[in-house]
């Protein structure tokens, strides 16, 4: 089936069902995200379309198709092809008469397409009868659905469509599936009038049911007065002949009027109709224009049959009498035999032949009034013919040279589509790779800082005036390090650190570096934020708990980290062009250092102007008593020792386990918001924290 088919499912599951169930729905029928309109794809990938869909939104083949089929018609009308569609036929009938003919033209675009057959009886009480023909078996349910959507919006009828008979047909139509549906037609009442409208309207009604049955006596009257018609009409063909559809008036009767002779010469006849056969029951050729004699020269031998030279190609049945008089209202398209015609002709392509059967009842014999089947110049010069070999009269002249303007821009629409998918791929990856590109850059800066930087803008540097900042170091390191190899200090490294990363998230404070064994996060930066203390705090705790995790490779036990706490202003900018870097100045920084390195193993030691904003906020901090700090003198410091109100689950973020015991006190609800531009980055390499800090 070509792109269209596809893309019309696609457009249905998107519209109907939404985005989502259309990606679902690709990924497990395991097709491309988008199909080209004028590309032929293999109809197992239509199927499988379909059978996933049945199995993701759970209902039967025959409710999808019959969807499809009337989003199709829709589809059909969005894409171009509603005035065509519209004038197929003046009613229902008419219409699927000349489906086949639509399939025909299509044809000469869709060069590939293998149309289905209609063929339309009418029977009793204004019933149909359709008969559906086509190489594609299990899809006729689609029909229901095209067939009642086109008598809604082209005629204004509802109509219902049974199966009343479903069965192969290889051997007679060459077909692999024929089914019969009954349609039933009913006229849609219109009931929005006023009393007035609807009045006049049945007085309007009742002048034209008068006119019309006295027009219908008239016509009785002569219709069973001719003693001989050559041709029998149905009641309804005679009424239509003098019934103008529409408003429903009668107009008056039209007869045409016939000579006694035909005033045409054979030759004349067969020079003015370059391309016909006439032939009789037993396919025995009678009769052939001039220019069909040029290109198929066995048709100047006499008696031949032409089943001998031509084999049927559309509708696909049985060549004998009886299959053509049964399609007699469908397009035929013959091709020629290669191996009948001349030797030196053997290369070339075969002429095809497009056209209408006529039965001529009196002479018992069958004319074929065709033209050849070309889609492009380049299959006329291709099968040696010229626009001069079609008569005058002929459309097929204005139809080739219509149908290689068309090609072209079908071959431009091709090439765009494939551009437009070409750019859809290429957008997919770019999106793909500037999604890692953002990741490694909000691995360095701040998001919100990050985002500036990339639009150009200038970052100023941001004043805090209160936010709480951690480091932390591990106890021994430099001991570890000389009895280790430089692997085993990654790897416990890394284990550590990703542990520590994870709990960032958890509480959302922004990690600022790591060097060496040194972990240095903030809370409060880039995004200012009132309980900065308490994330900070129980960042430490976790800490406390993930450091239990992770083993010295040199004792086999867990390690000890020291953990230093300092609240207080600080100064945060960018700083650098080619690799610039988010830092933290100022003395609160230094003071958080010094927490750190007159740290005890195990311990989150605390200043007092962190003690102060975590002072009833349901810790536990008890007094390490006055000690000298480097550079600060005398300080009154604390031990942070646990969160009352939360468990070491709710501390290490793992899911909540209700506590057992009677009377437990309500724990509270850990801050979980991710802090803007909470992804890390990391500094340059120095020799020490400790040099950069002074």
């Amino acid at each position: 089936m070509y792109g269209f088919i596809n893309t019309c499912l696609q457009s249905l599951v998107i519209e109907k069902f939404g985005e989502e169930t259309w990606k679902k729905l690709k990924t497990s029928a395991e097709v491309q995200d988008a199909f080209m309109t004028y590309t032929v794809y293999d109809d197992i990938i239509t199927i499988k379309l379909i059978q996933e869909a049945c199995n993701i939104l759970g209902v039967s083949m025959e409710a999808i198709l019959k969807l499809f089929g009337e989003y199709f018609f829709q589809f059909c009308k969005m894409s171009g092809y509603d005035r065509m569609l519209r004038t197929l036929g003046g009613n229902l009938m008419e219409f699927i008469e000349n489906l086949d003919a639509l399939h025909s033209y299509l044809a000469l675009s869709y060069q590939e397409m293998n149309a289905p057959s209609f063929r339309v009886e009418r029977g009793t009480d204004g019933k149909m009868f359709l008969h559906y023909y086509s190489d594609r078996s299990g899809l006729c349910h689609i029909v229901p659905g095209i067939i009642e959507a086109v008598a809604k919006d082209f005629f204004d009828i509802d109509v219902t469509m049974d199966i009343l008979d479903m069965n192969e047909e290889v051997e007679r139509t060459g077909k692999k599936e024929h089914v019969v549906f009954l349609i039933v037609q009913k006229a849609r009442g219109k009931m929005r009038k006023t009393k007035t409208n609807r009045l006049q309207d049945n007085q309007g009604i009742e002048r034209d049911q008068e006119a019309f049955q006295s027009a219908l006596l008239r016509m009785k009257e002569k219709y069973l007065n001719i003693s001989a018609c050559p041709v029998k009409k149905s009641h309804w063909d005679v009424v239509r002949s003098i019934v103008m559809f529409g408003k429903g008036h009668v107009a008056n009767a039209f007869e045409p009027v016939y000579p006694e002779r035909l005033w045409i010469e054979e030759k004349t006849f067969c020079n003015a109709f370059p391309f016909h056969i006439v032939f009789d029951a037993s396919l025995q050729v009678k009769q052939a224009g001039v220019n069909i004699q040029k290109y198929v020269p066995g048709l100047q031998t006499q008696k031949i049959q032409l089943n001998e030279y031509f084999s049927i190609i559309h509708p696909q049945i049985t060549f004998n009498i009886f299959s053509i008089r049964k399609f007699i209202n469908s397009q035929f398209v013959l091709k020629t035999r290669r191996e009948m015609m001349p030797a030196a002709w053997q290369s070339q392509p075969t002429l095809k032949l497009r056209g209408q059967m006529i039965w001529m009842e009196s002479m018992q014999c069958m004319v074929y009034l065709c033209s050849p089947k070309l889609h492009s110049l380049q299959e006329l010069e291709e099968c040696n013919m010229h626009l001069s070999d079609i008569a005058l009269h002929d459309t097929t002249r204005d139809l080739i040279l219509l149908n290689q303007q068309r090609l072209a821009e079908m071959e431009l629409s091709n090439q765009l589509e494939r551009k437009k998918e070409e750019l859809r791929v290429l957008s997919k990856h770019l999106a793909i790779e500037k999604e890692k590109t953002e990741t490694l850059l909000y691995a360095m800066l701040p998001k919100h800082v990050a985002n500036q930087l990339r639009e150009g803008k200038k970052v100023a540097a941001g004043e805090f005036k209160s936010c709480t900042i951690l480091f932390s170091d591990v106890v021994t390191f430099t001991n570890i390090c000389a009895a280790c190899e430089p692997i085993q200090i990654v790897n416990m490294l890394n284990s550590m650190y990703s542990k520590f990363d994870r709990l960032t998230n958890v509480h959302a404070v922004y990690k600022v570096e790591t060097i060496g064994d040194a972990y240095m996060v903030v809370g409060g930066v880039p995004v200012p934020v009132g309980s900065h203390a308490q994330r900070v705090a129980n960042f430490a705790l976790g800490m406390r708990i993930s450091a239990k995790e992770v083993m010295n490779p040199v004792t086999r036990e867990p390690i000890q980290i020291r953990v230093g706490v300092h609240t207080g202003p600080v100064l945060a900018g960018v700083v650098g062009d080619k690799m610039p870097r988010y830092c933290l100045f100022g003395d609160t920084v230094n003071t958080a250092s010094r927490m750190e390195s007159h740290g005890l193993p195990n311990k989150v030691h605390l200043s007092p102007t962190t003690y102060r904003a975590l002072k009833n906020q349901g810790f536990q901090i008890i007094e390490r008593g006055e000690i000298a700090v480097k550079g600060k003198g005398k300080m009154t410091t604390y031990f942070l020792i646990q969160n009352l109100n939360a468990t070491e689950d709710e501390i290490m973020g793992r899911p909540k386990t209700p506590r057992d015991h009677k009377g437990s006190t309500q724990v509270a609800s850990l801050p979980t918001t991710m802090l803007q531009g909470s992804v890390q980055p990391s500094w340059p390499e120095h020799a020490s924290l400790a040099s950069w800090l002074l």
